[in-house]
């Protein structure tokens, strides 16, 4: 094999010092990931005290959202106080009933919190220009169906001391209940595709199915199956207080014998008990092609992009600043994309719910028109004594259970969120980061068979996934202590990959670019004797360092946001790019040659 493009053994560590390596790696992740807490977070909304004041008010237009069935909308929010200051805020709640009655369980003989949820979405209402010299002002919201109504609450004393002065009047799209955001995903396997959306509908009301079938032919329903959660099914602050908001109902359907790469409709449904249907909009999708199939494929991979408002709302600018960018970008540039793998960190949700909603609203675009695959990070899943390799409380308390729910993975177990797929010429190897993966467990096994099982002549692009680097990245946090990977990682996977002679292994976790030369053990090696490592953290989350020395192994490395995307058309090449949210320019490519 040939690239074209631009020393020893990994030690041998004791357990207890690989337990203090990760806490340390833990640890600077964990300035790196949370550059500040979420913004939800920074309201201390159980703090809340509730003052309202005849002479504040605020006033949400118009009343009545989405009466054309859309799924988002635009509102106007008016506000007046008597005495304006810098730390007034205006929250979006939903639902709109949002005082002490809504809280769950007793407080036992104190009061309790008056607020008990935290708000969506919030902005500074000296965003609206000459607020603070007249005391009134006027902002605009972007909202989407989320299943419920809404009100919007003016508070003074800034988010740690919030005080509620006025509410708003209730408003609420026209069918919250409607089936919304589907997102595509491949089955277990290759001539299978998943539909997966969300909706207000519980089987007792209505029966899901999605209305499918290829261009030309009639159509046919596939049935769906419907799941949801509660707060006892998650595991810890703030997912099961003030974070949590009621998931609605989640279905998933299963379009089984496709035809490959041929193009197919389809359409989410729910047919009420009088047999009226209420019907999602009309998408559609192009089969995957089969195992050995040559043809032209196309594969876009990232990390970290989490989620930001259009309308400014929550500061998420401070928090994932590109995250807009990258799906903007990837929205371009659908018509040359096949499939797309965003390898963990998903939506920075944190354990406030509400923004699993706003993330599959923002990347909507996408997820309904091809496969969108994921691998499970430390924000999905990390909560102490849950089960995670780590003890990290990156999660939120979520532990995995929303991104289990919210979006379709071939996983043979859902909790172990490690699996196989075939793609044309491609076999993908996904491991979970979050779970141990060292020599002798479940997942080393089932890596092994992953990357062993496949017939190269018929497949001959082998694809290594994590979020975390199990390989190599100079980001500051892996290269600080001089491992520049996560601790044992090498010495556990290394000779995997040599023995299974994987082309290239892509990581998410750091906030950056970089790849390697075809290295082994440190080394440089000649093409076909050592994997391509390639980090695509980057997707939209504020970026980390560098070391301040590049090692040997590193050939480009760059600290901007941006995704890599793959590109076979037949067995003998595969070419890689680098792109940058920004503009969508390549930035850095290379490319295998099999002889």
């Amino acid at each position: 094999m040939r690239r074209r493009g631009g020393g020893g053994s990994a030690p041998r560590l004791p357990l207890l010092l690989l337990a203090l390596a990760v806490a340390v790696a833990a640890c600077w992740a964990g300035r790196a990931d949370g550059h500040g807490a979420h913004p939800l977070s920074r309201i201390s909304i159980h703090r809340a005290r509730v003052a309202l004041d005849a002479s504040a008010a605020v006033r949400a237009s118009p009343d009545l959202l989405g009466s054309r069935g859309e799924d988002t909308a635009w509102v106007t929010v008016e506000f007046k106080i008597p005495r304006a200051s810098d730390g007034d805020w205006i929250g979006v709640f939903s639902p709109s009933n949002f005082n002490a009655s809504t809280c769950p369980g007793s407080h036992g003989s104190g009061p309790g919190p008056a607020i008990c949820s935290a708000p969506i979405k919030y902005q500074f209402a000296n965003y609206s220009s000459a607020y603070n010299k007249s005391g009134k002002g006027a902002l605009r919201f972007q909202l989407i169906n989320q299943r419920q109504d809404f009100s919007l609450a003016l508070f003074t004393g800034g988010l740690s001391n919030p005080t509620l002065v006025a509410v708003s009047n209730r408003i609420a799209f026209a069918n919250p209940k409607a089936p919304v955001y589907p997102r595509l995903a491949l089955g277990k396997t290759w001539n299978e595709m998943t539909v997966t959306w969300t909706s207000g509908y519980g089987t007792s009301e209505a029966h899901p199915f999605v209305q499918w079938g290829m261009k030309g032919s009639s159509p046919v329903h596939a049935p769906a199956d419907t799941v949801t959660f509660g707060r006892e099914s998650l595991c810890g602050e703030p997912a099961r207080s003030v974070g949590w908001r009621d998931p609605g109902f989640i279905h998933t359907a299963f379009l089984k014998n496709l035809s490959p790469e041929k193009e197919y409709y389809y359409r989410i449904g729910h047919m009420l008990h009088d047999g009226k249907v209420i019907w999602g909009k009309p998408k559609s999708f192009r089969a995957p092609p089969y195992p050995g199939q040559k043809s032209l494929q196309r594969v876009v991979i990232f990390g970290d992009m989490g989620k930001d408002e259009r309308d400014g709302s929550n500061e998420y600018q401070n928090y994932q600043p590109a995250s807009l960018n990258t799906t903007d970008a990837l929205i371009r540039d659908l018509d040359n994309t096949d499939m797309v793998f965003h390898i963990g960190d998903i939506s920075y949700a944190n354990g406030y719910l509400s923004q699993w909603d706003q993330f599959t609203q923002q990347v909507g675009p996408i997820t309904s028109r091809v496969p969108y695959m994921l691998a499970s990070g430390n924000h999905e899943r990390d909560f102490p004594n849950s089960g995670s390799l780590y003890n990290g409380t990156d999660s939120g308390g979520e532990c995995g259970v929303p991104a289990e729910a919210m979006y379709y993975a071939p996983t043979e177990k859902r909790v172990n969120y490690w699996y196989a797929m075939d793609y044309g010429m491609f076999r993908f190897c996904v491991a979970d980061s979050e779970h141990d993966w060292r020599e002798g467990t479940e997942q080393y096994r089932f890596l092994d068979r992953c990357l062993g099982s496949v017939d190269r002549a018929r497949q001959p692009w082998l694809v290594f996934i994590a979020h975390r680097v199990l390989g190599y990245s100079s980001g500051f946090f892996y290269g600080y202590d001089g491992a520049f990977a996560e601790p044992m990682a090498r010495r556990s996977l290394e000779g995997l990959w040599r023995r299974h002679r994987v082309d290239v292994a892509f990581y998410g976790h750091v906030h950056q670019y970089e790849r390697t030369c075809p290295v082994y053990q440190e080394r440089c090696v000649p093409d076909g004797r050592g994997t391509v490592h390639v980090v695509v953290g980057g997707g939209g989350s504020h970026l980390s360092n560098f070391t301040a020395v590049a090692p040997p192994w590193s050939v480009y490395r760059e600290m901007d946001y941006g995704f890599g995307k793959l590109t076979a058309s037949d067995a003998r090449s595969l070419q890689f790019e680098y792109r940058r949210s920004s503009d969508g320019k390549v930035y850095d490519s290379f490319t295998l040659h099999r002889d």
